[in-house]
């Protein structure tokens, strides 16, 4: 996966200016990860936050969630060398985030692991984002058993998209987060606290990422 390059890396802000943070995220999927990201922050509205999706460009085979880690974390380290070094603010360093799924991935708590211990932050959904999804508009109950296409199923728009990759923004019914939060947060709560991350079906935590990576509560 290519490295950031200078001119996307956090140099010394001007004098008296004021600098925006700046949030590098590495998603899993090329499509529907980046196109939710870009719909609820225009609906949001600006908030002083710069998103850079660290990987757009990536190939499939970088997109696992063990090679989205690794990137990021070298990504976290770079960043916090130029951050430090330029005599940032604190409370503008750059953060890095990953976005990955469940799905039929291996290697899902080691990437947990080494993200955890470099200060890199994870959503992570059980079986796929479309949980979340899903979440906007009902409760999810029962377990999917590993299996994307059964959350898919539930989707309301599920059957009619034409691809459910694509995120359109009707299919993210306004003033929805608040109750998806708390949807996922009951079906989260139905996991005892022992149980890995990697065995939680179903689970999601996006509402996290977006309230400390986008600073977002409401959309």
């Amino acid at each position: 996966m290519a490295r950031t390059r200078g001119k996307d890396s956090l140099g010394p802000a001007k004098k008296g200016g004021r600098r925006r943070k700046v949030v590098h995220v590495f998603t899993e999927g090329r499509v529907t990860e980046p196109e939710y990201i870009k719909i609820v922050r225009e609906r949001a509205g600006t908030n002083g936050i710069e998103v850079r999706i660290a990987n757009q460009s990536a190939p499939g085979s970088q997109r696992k969630p063990i090679n989205l880690v690794e990137a990021a974390v070298r990504l976290m380290r770079e960043e916090m060398r130029v951050a430090k070094r330029s005599g940032l603010e604190k409370k503008y360093w750059p953060a890095v985030w990953c976005l990955f799924d469940r799905d039929q991935h291996v290697h899902i708590d080691a990437a947990l692991k080494e993200a955890r211990e470099a200060g890199v932050e994870v959503a992570f959904s059980h079986p796929c984002f479309e949980v979340w999804r899903l979440l906007h508009h009902k409760s999810v109950t029962g377990t999917f058993g590993g299996v994307c296409d059964m959350a898919v199923a539930r989707l309301p728009f599920g059957g009619g998209a034409a691809n459910i990759k694509t995120v359109l923004p009707e299919q993210i019914p306004s003033g929805s987060f608040a109750e998806a939060k708390k949807r996922a947060r009951k079906m989260n709560e139905a996991h005892a606290e022992h149980v890995p991350k990697s065995l939680r079906d179903p689970y999601t935590d996006v509402f996290e990422f977006v309230e400390k990576g986008l600073g977002i509560t409401a959309y």
